[in-house]
């Protein structure tokens, strides 16, 4: 089987620090979500982002983020964060997600994220060919025109 297209699916529940005085996810908590999501797909994508930081000199800073809102979330809830790679060129890496409430499939939110590989430096530098690779292999275009 083919790994081009790759999505990453993580699960996790939503935990009562989590909520604001509303009772629903306080929405900083979906950005750490996004990177719950990413980090996991890198793991599925046969890599490790500690290596590429240790061994590399190398990692991927966030320089973009939408998120747009669709339901809320709430303490218990159990959400299903699926990532996916949509770019992968040059020092340029974009992903998106989708968080879904996974008792009824309800789109809580989704989202998108541009990195750009810096070295310990935070200077722009080119992914190590080993990762680019990869990142190239599970790339799924976007959906956006």
């Amino acid at each position: 089987m083919s790994k081009t297209g790759v999505i990453g699916e993580t699960r996790v529940r939503v935990r009562y620090a989590e909520t604001d005085q509303m009772g629903v996810v306080y929405h900083a908590n979906y950005l750490i979500w996004f990177e719950v999501g990413r980090a996991e797909l890198i793991r599925q994508m046969g890599l490790d982002y500690r290596d590429m930081e240790r061994v590399e000199g190398c990692g991927i800073a966030v320089v973009e983020v939408n998120c747009r809102y669709r339901s809320p979330a709430r303490y218990d809830d159990q959400i299903l964060v699926r990532t996916r790679v949509t770019g992968a060129r040059g020092p340029v890496i974009k992903f998106a997600y989708e968080i879904l409430r996974e008792t009824d499939s309800t789109l809580l939110c989704e989202g998108s994220t541009v990195h750009v590989v810096v070295g310990k430096d935070m200077k722009k530098r080119a992914l190590p060919e080993k990762y680019a690779e990869r990142f190239k292999a599970f790339h799924i275009p976007s959906l956006e025109a």
